[in-house]
């Protein structure tokens, strides 16, 4: 029989309770154990959810830190006498999840706090759930922490291993007590190059885990093994599982070399990336393939990642239409998705099985049918696209500057949420914005900031709003996905050929423009941002789409410049995000991404000055690309890396204008005045003062505003001490 199985599920619950449940504690409103209990509440539907949909393997997820020294990792903490820094986050792989960066030195020891992967075991078995418990392989864990600064130089964070082991044998062995038959090992470092160079490791730490540890499921998602199989194939694992959503290709491969062994093969056909309803004849085509190689017995099928990427449920949507909602699914319909082909593939006779066999065959060649309508004024335009459209230069100069967004007030989305509901008129919500933008100018003309903003609220989402403005989107109601902490977004779905029926922030920006003599600057979103935090469409592929955004983008540009705006940021938090893993796939997108973002920005004359910004990137490797962007300004994440990325700048001669982030913003601490000016100090040890802007790390729609304005106003004391003593 062919088992199945799910590596993850959102956390966050159908209602988002947990986001509301963590953002009360913060706020004092209620206790940790009332969090607890309302974790708990979520864990124990989703299971129930997941084994009623008829998986086999549900997940347990791990935690390690006590909880408010948690918390005061991912978002620093500022009360009761204690002031300390968030710790630095990075996007996990090329996904839109942060992750919070370990941090090891010479001296660092390891201990296991507090086994929470068997206590949530245990408390899955307590509701009738038999589970998978997951944990982060150690290897993976080492390779994507850093050297602290007390490190000595030279040291590696793999070369605590030996150290680390012990504990994991510690954690795997109670789960073996606890009655665990497997476990599921993530190591999503063996997708990477540099996972070439780690066999030793990997034999070592799976050769002394194998011996205290249920069967262990070594797991692998977002891209292909290649040379790393050699040697994962001879490690002592009972299971082995493979992304065929992201790297279909690999399977004949895999096959091959996991044949000779003992090795279960669990098969990532329904994807934990995209809400596409799966194909189940393909899916059941290459599930088929690995029976007929290995047998039913060793043949898992699964979701190709843990499902954190998705949205909860289909069930909550109310107005996607019949054929919309008919495209999609979503966590929990994944899970049914994946019993179904399992159960096919098994030789079920239910009813059941055959009728949603017969019913995804259906869905699947009805999408087909509208996939093949295109827009050919689009595809026209796309296909002109000429080497002279993507080239611009513009030299410009301005000293201290905000990433665009300011606070999203309670009162923000009250009246957001009133003009959705029809309660006032689209004039009322219209006169409220421009008392909201007025506000936002005039405190920074009165703070002395140079290149100001309009701070955005009208926006919902720094995505969705541009969607929703643009053909070819279309959008939910609840499906949220985690960001990072609390903090969730509903991404759009591209279904359709992209294109921009009128002018989409113009009005605001000029209107923000007409009330100060100081540059304003237009806040755009850019193509490859827009496609990587959005659910693309999987018919036609990402450099299409890219470009169509970036026509889009570009029409978007010229009126903004025709409108009195003299300064232009053009967002790309997300190209480095949408790398792919593996270096030999890089050139390729790094072409059209690059492409796509000067398409976007050179439709203008010399005199506009075209800005980027970019966060939690690390750029060493791609800097040539970063280069023939040809921003004249970009903006980068650097209050929680350490100035590290600066070095690059110089390395590669940089002669555009940078502003390194001198605070975090997603935390809720205040940065001192000193604490700025220190940091500017260190920043023009590496970068001459007349490349310097001075900024936050990232736009401050999350924040409050009275940490807001406290923080602003020593940003720019900051700046003024800098021109005293440098410029």
């Amino acid at each position: 029989m062919v088992a199945s199985s799910v590596l993850g599920f959102p956390r966050i619950g159908a209602n988002r309770e947990v986001k509301k449940a963590v953002e009360a504690y913060w706020a004092g409103k209620i206790s940790a154990d009332d969090l607890t209990k309302a974790a708990a509440e979520v864990k124990k539907a989703s299971w129930t959810s997941v084994k009623a949909h008829g998986v086999d393997f549900r997940y347990v997820g791990l935690g390690l830190s006590p909880l408010d020294v948690y918390f005061a990792m991912g978002r620093g903490r500022q009360s009761e006498g204690v002031d300390v820094p968030a710790s630095e986050m990075k996007k996990w792989f090329d996904s839109n999840y942060h992750f919070v960066v370990p941090e090891f030195s010479d001296e660092t020891d390891f201990k296991l706090n507090f086994n929470k992967a068997v206590e949530e075991f245990k408390e899955a078995q307590a509701a009738g759930v038999t589970t998978r418990p997951v944990v982060l392989g150690p290897v993976s864990f080492l390779i994507l922490g850093k050297a602290s600064k007390d490190a000595k130089p030279g040291f590696q964070p793999i070369s605590l291993l030996p150290k680390l082991i012990p504990v994991y044998e510690t954690l795997l062995a109670d789960l073996k007590a606890a009655g665990a038959e497997w476990v599921q090992i993530d190591e999503p470092i063996l997708v990477l190059d540099k996972a070439s160079t780690l066999e030793s490791q990997f034999t070592s730490a799976y050769t002394a885990l194998a011996k205290v540890a249920p069967k262990i499921l070594l797991t692998t998602y977002f891209s292909r093994l290649d040379s790393n199989l050699n040697y994962i194939v001879k490690l002592p694992v009972a299971g082995l599982h493979i992304d065929l959503d992201r790297a279909p290709g690999q399977l004949d491969e895999v096959l091959a070399a996991v044949k000779p062994t003992n090795i279960v093969l669990s098969l990532g056909v329904v994807s934990g990336r995209n809400i596409w309803k799966t194909d189940f004849a393909a899916a059941i085509k290459l599930g088929q393939k690995a029976i007929d190689a290995l047998g039913q017995d060793r043949v898992i099928i699964a979701t190709s990642s843990s499902l954190l990427h998705t949205p909860v449920t289909l069930a909550s949507e109310k107005k996607l239409t019949d054929e919309q909602k008919d495209w999609f699914s979503f966590a929990l319909e994944k899970a049914a998705e994946v019993s179904t082909i399992a159960a096919v593939l098994s030789g079920s006779q239910d009813a059941a099985i055959a009728a949603a066999l017969e019913a995804n065959k259906v869905s699947i060649a009805k999408r087909r049918a509208f996939e093949s309508n295109s827009d050919d004024t689009v595809r026209k335009r796309v296909a002109a696209i000429t080497p002279e459209q993507l080239e611009r230069k513009s030299p410009f100069t301005f000293p201290t500057t905000t990433i665009g967004s300011f606070p999203q007030t309670k009162e923000i989305r009250q009246a957001r949420a009133k003009l959705g509901k029809g309660e006032i008129t689209e004039e009322q919500y219209e006169d409220f914005i421009k008392k909201e933008i007025e506000t936002v100018v005039r405190f920074q003309e009165k703070i002395g900031l140079d290149l100001l903003v309009h701070g955005e609220p009208e926006r919902n989402d720094m995505v969705q709003y541009f969607g929703e403005q643009l053909q070819g989107f279309v959008f939910t109601q609840n499906a949220w996905v985690q960001s990072y902490g609390s903090r969730y977004v509903r991404p759009p779905i591209i279904v359709s050929d992209v294109s921009r029926p009128h002018p989409m922030t113009v009005k605001w920006s000029a209107y923000a423009q007409s009330l100060t003599t100081k540059p304003m600057k237009g806040m755009l979103t850019g193509p490859v941002t827009i496609l990587n935090w959005s659910f693309p469409r999987a018919d036609v592929s990402r450099e299409l789409q890219s470009k169509q955004l970036a026509l889009a983008l570009r029409d978007e540009v010229i009126d903004l410049e025709k409108a009195g705006i003299s300064a232009i940021q053009v967002d790309e938090p997300a190209i480095r995000e949408g790398l792919p893993l593996r270096r030999s796939d890089w050139d390729a997108y790094l072409k059209w991404a690059v492409d796509s973002f000067k398409l976007s920005t050179a439709g203008v004359t010399d005199q506009l000055q075209t800005h980027s910004h970019f966060c939690y990137s690390d750029f060493d490797d791609i800097f040539p690309s970063i280069q023939r962007l040809d921003a004249d300004v970009i903006s980068i994440e650097a209050s929680k890396s350490d100035m590290k990325l600066l070095n690059t700048f110089k390395q590669y001669g940089y002669s555009n204008q940078i502003g390194p982030g001198v605070y975090d913003i997603h935390s809720p601490r205040v940065p001192g005045s000193q604490e700025i000016k220190d940091r500017l100090k260190s920043m023009l040890d590496i970068l001459p003062d007349s490349l310097l802007f001075v900024n936050p790390d990232c736009g401050l729609k999350t924040r409050g505003w009275k940490e807001t304005e406290a923080s602003l106003i020593n940003l720019v004391e900051g700046a003024k001490w800098a021109r005293q003593n440098y410029a």
